[in-house]
């Protein structure tokens, strides 16, 4: 079974623009503040397009290692700056803020990947792993609302009039975080089934008749659980494609359980009644063998012999058919991303 990757982004909410109303001083360098930052947004910016919209881990990697770089070439601008008139607060609060996020980008970034390489073993795992990334995107939330706290406080202290509005780079930032947090969402009802499913076909693989059943009834609530799910769901900007396929796939893994699992359940059941009426019909001398004996072989070899081919053409069928559905994912997942992810240009 192929495994399933699911794309992440941090949270990075832009300071809404801050539109000044005069030109003195005070306002030089606030800008300047924000100017020295601009590495760090700038390269964040191409980090996130290109996570969303590209698979290549290694060029992933690569702007990561740019972005902690320009984080640390940003901190090293903004230490350069003076205090103003004495005051350290908006010229600190950058610091901390970018110091932060290199912590993020370096120290949380290695926890998040150290629990990737667990997510996939169980939906709890991937659960948490999903959560972690949820927890540090909000520790960078918070470090951004102090940040804009503190822009605030520098401009009421010097008379600074400040005009609030949304930038178009805080725009399509806010965009991408509800882009994520749809995604993941499905993601995590899809998965779930999925991996159930998984767990399902090694309980086949292993002939274990109540692990079986106890995999194939999980399956078939959890399919239900998940499609109830997506009914509470309400369509991301009017798109359904993200919850229709996954949708679909919830009801093609209720299928299988439903009807095809119970085929190659009844192929072991076979198996193992032909094992022992051969084991009995070969403990006995041809002489020994009754009309009975051979009777009763005959019909095994025959029921043995439907179920060897409803067994072949019903793994055939349901092999294909799980390939398509998480491959149906994938490639609509992609495109979901990349129709409604803002690009961001270096």
């Amino acid at each position: 079974m192929k495994k399933i990757f699911c794309t992440y982004l941090f949270l990075f909410l832009c300071i809404p623009a801050l539109l000044v109303a005069q030109d003195d001083s005070p306002v030089t360098y606030m800008n300047q503040i924000e100017k020295a930052e601009q590495e760090a947004t700038q390269k964040y910016l191409v980090y996130v397009s290109t996570a969303a919209h590209s698979g290549r881990v290694r060029k992933i990697e690569k702007l990561r290692q740019q972005l902690i770089d320009g984080i640390l070439k940003s901190r090293n601008n903004v230490i350069g700056i003076p205090f103003y008139k004495g005051d350290k607060v908006l010229r600190q609060s950058s610091i901390d803020y970018l110091n932060l996020l290199y912590l993020v980008f370096t120290e949380d970034y290695a926890k998040i990947v150290n629990t990737e390489e667990i997510a996939e073993q169980s939906f709890n795992e991937m659960q948490a792993y999903l959560l972690l990334q949820e927890k540090t995107a909000e520790k960078l939330k918070e470090a951004q609302i102090k940040r804009q706290l503190a822009t605030k406080e520098f401009a009421l202290k010097f008379n600074i009039n400040l005009i609030e509005g949304n930038s178009d780079m805080g725009v399509k930032m806010q965009k991408a975080s509800d882009v994520i947090k749809y995604r993941n969402q499905v993601y995590l009802i899809f998965f779930k089934c999925n991996w159930q499913w998984g767990e399902l076909n090694k309980a086949i693989d292993n002939k274990k008749i109540n692990d079986i059943e106890q995999a194939r009834n999980a399956l078939i609530t959890y399919a239900k659980e998940g499609m109830a799910g997506l009914d509470t769901l309400k369509n991301f900007e009017g798109d359904p494609s993200l919850a229709n396929v996954c949708k679909h796939a919830l009801n093609q893994y209720k299928r299988m359980a439903e009807t095809d699992v119970p085929k190659l359940t009844d192929f072991i059941l076979k198996s193992e009644n032909f094992e022992k009426v051969k084991k009995s019909y070969d403990a006995k001398s041809q002489r020994d063998r009754t009309q009975q004996d051979v009777d009763l072989y005959n019909k095994a070899v025959n029921e043995m012999n439907a179920a060897v081919n409803s067994f072949n053409a019903t793994g055939e069928s349901v092999n294909k058919t799980s390939n398509e559905l998480v491959n149906s994912w994938q490639k609509t997942d992609k495109t979901f991303a990349d129709e409604h992810t803002p690009y961001f240009k270096k």
